[in-house]
């Protein structure tokens, strides 16, 4: 019976699919993996030859590939490694080598012999790269093939750098790389503009060689591609798809990334479940924009025609259902986003007490508060509540160059109009110009070069606040620690960012704390930010009363909204306090027309904050609910 709902439950998957809590429980069981292979080979006196892959989602393999070497003896004296890729034209010594990326997380601290790795030679003259390539497939070959071959997969659907357009049969060769992929890559190279635009992968055909095949994926910005990838139709438009031609290969995921397959998000479709509140919420709402009926509209057969007939037969009729996820929906809406005073709040997202509330409102880097909340920020300013900004960055990273030597130009000017005849600044403005002529790509600027551009950063968010309404002593800049250190090193302690955090929080005392819940990206500077904050939060209800009364909201950032079943506060926004947002956030001059690390998106910040509130007051307008211009949602953090 179990084997015949797992097969129901996973129906829609055409390949083998093991989701684990998280990835480092994952990470550990592929590399278990990985070294039995090693030690069956060598009780046999034979080579282990293995297909790796770099970026990010291989590390926590190899670190544990490494701890086994150093803990538990396991030796790679018998194996033989080939990557699976390397941009071209490449430098092996270059920072964003695959081969600086191999020696660094494992080759440097095993005991592999160097003559028995083999990556891509990024340095080989165009016009030998046919032969290198044919080469490196024979070499492949006369090993017998590879043992296992762990992938990771991009957004494209790439499995190595094979890109859409590749054949099932390809071999070893040199690709375009498709543009979303550059982009993904742009932050490693100081922008895209610096990221080759060739590269140098096995082929699908040599993949589909090895004996076992392991593709994994973390975190939910792989979640829909992985969705195609395991559910779809076999197609050169995703060449993660041609996996499912192979009976060795299989996908190992962890939760995040599982989260779009069917039998997780909508497990109606796919097996009986246990219809609770939340799920009946969901499902509800997805029915509504599935069918593009308001929710009040849906009926029996509706429900019955798509996979909930369970759920009107338990908790029917249709109406009833209907009415129960309305009025959810509807209470979440409310244009006191720090509470209504005086009126019953037993059904509304806030407290009515206190009237006026102590608020911090934070931001990683200096313009999150305006593009992702900026018109909440401004509704409870106006409303009177005792409202603080805490700026968790420098975000001297997101400033041109340009825009260095502007500023001190100006200061160098204005020096001269005064009389000053000291000539720092020309010193200053001297190196930094020397500095910027031969600045390498992704290089860290100076110390100097770094506080201009937070000074930079800082006016702008002082400006932005101020407009809120905002008096200076509520505008707090932490500049944590931590950012400046990360781009020195990767192994970063956060106990005096915590311990600032919690200082700005015992002053402040607050009833309502707003954050970034952003956690797509596990290392990127949101997540690393809103870590921060819950920790010293944690540490603060051991000992302070005052906290049993903090609430902590999350809002998410300018690119992606919480789904509509999730969101617990909804707050309204009219015309006009769309436009003072745009105002706002139009106060940050550096991030205007083309920021320096824009993503995938080419949308301004400003648009792309208001194309997400518009989409999410129309989403509500189809349910069935009021058609306001704007919506910003939140979701309240469970202690």
């Amino acid at each position: 019976m179990a084997r015949l709902n797992l097969l129901e439950e996973t129906r829609f998957e055409k390949i083998p699919v093991q989701v684990y809590p998280n990835q480092e429980v994952a990470s550990i069981g592929v590399a278990k993996r990985i070294a039995n292979v090693i030690r069956e080979k060598q009780e046999k006196g034979e080579t282990a030859v293995l297909g790796l892959a770099t970026g990010a989602t291989p590390v926590k393999v190899y670190k544990e590939l490494v701890r086994l070497h150093k803990e538990e003896n396991l030796s790679f004296r018998n194996v033989v490694t080939f990557n699976l890729d390397e941009y071209y034209p490449m430098l092996p010594t270059a920072d964003q080598s695959y081969v600086t990326f191999m020696n660094k997380h494992l080759f440097d601290m095993i005991d592999i012999p160097k003559e028995n790795i083999n990556i891509p030679d990024g340095t080989v003259p165009v016009e030998k790269v046919q032969e290198y390539c044919e080469g490196y497939e024979q070499k492949i070959s006369n090993l017998g093939g590879l043992d296992i071959q762990i992938l990771g997969i991009g957004r494209t659907g790439h499995i190595g750098f094979n890109e859409p357009g590749s054949a099932p049969n390809s071999g070893t060769r040199l690709v375009t790389l498709d543009d979303l992929t550059r982009r993904d890559a742009s932050r490693d190279f100081g922008g895209k503009e610096n990221v080759p635009t060739k590269a140098l992968t096995m082929g699908v055909g040599t993949i589909f060689k090895a004996k076992e095949i392991i593709l994994m994926a973390w975190n939910e910005k792989k979640a829909e591609i992985v969705k195609k990838a395991v559910e779809g139709e076999i197609s050169s438009d995703i060449p993660a798809t041609y996996l499912q031609l192979s009976d060795r290969a299989e996908f190992i995921l962890d939760q995040d990334a599982a989260s779009a397959l069917t039998r997780y998000n909508t497990p109606w479709l796919a097996k009986d479940v246990v219809w609770t509140d939340d799920l009946a919420k969901k499902a509800v709402v997805w029915l509504s924009l599935e069918l593009q009926k308001a929710i009040l509209k849906l009926t029996d057969d509706d429900y019955n025609n798509h996979g909930m007939a369970q759920l009107v037969t338990e908790k029917g009729p249709a109406y009833g259902i209907n009415i129960r996820v309305f009025n959810e929906l509807q209470r979440t809406i409310t244009g006191w986003p720090g509470g209504k005073p005086n009126v019953d709040d037993s059904n509304r997202p806030e407290r009515a007490e206190p009237a006026r509330k102590d608020v911090i409102l934070f931001s990683p880097h200096p313009d999150d508060d305006v593009i992702s909340m900026g018109g909440t920020f401004i509704r409870l300013a106006d409303q009177g509540h005792n409202v603080h900004v805490a700026y968790q960055t420098s975000g001297n990273t997101a400033v041109w160059d340009d825009d260095v030597l502007r500023y001190l130009e100006f200061v160098g000017d204005f020096a001269v109009a005064i009389d000053d005849d000291k000539g720092l600044v020309r010193k200053v403005y001297s190196e930094a110009r020397e500095f910027f002529k031969t600045k390498k790509p992704n290089q860290v600027d100076p110390e100097i070069v770094r506080t201009i551009k937070g000074l930079i950063r800082k006016g702008e968010a002082i400006a932005g606040a101020r407009f809120v309404g905002l008096p200076d002593e509520n505008i707090h800049f932490q500049n944590l620690p931590f950012y400046d250190r990360g781009k020195f090193s990767k192994d970063v302690s956060y106990e005096d960012d915590i311990l600032q955090t919690m200082e700005l929080l015992r002053a402040v005392k607050p009833q309502q704390v707003f954050a970034a819940g952003d956690f797509a990206d596990p290392h990127g500077t949101h997540k690393v930010c809103f870590d921060i904050i819950l920790s010293a939060l944690l540490r603060l209800r051991e000992t302070d009363e005052w906290t049993k009364d903090c609430w902590l909201w999350l809002y998410r950032g300018a690119w992606h909204e919480y789904p509509i079943h999730e969101i617990e506060m909804a707050v309204p926004l009219s015309p006009q306090e769309v436009k003072r947002k745009r105002l706002a956030i139009f106060k940050h001059q550096s991030q205007k027309d083309l920021p320096v690390f824009p993503g995938d998106d080419p949308r301004e910040f400003w648009v792309r904050a208001e194309d997400r509130t518009s989409d999410t007051a129309a989403l509500y307008h189809k349910l069935g609910l009021a058609n306001y211009e704007a919506i910003e949602a939140f979701v309240r953090w469970k202690f």
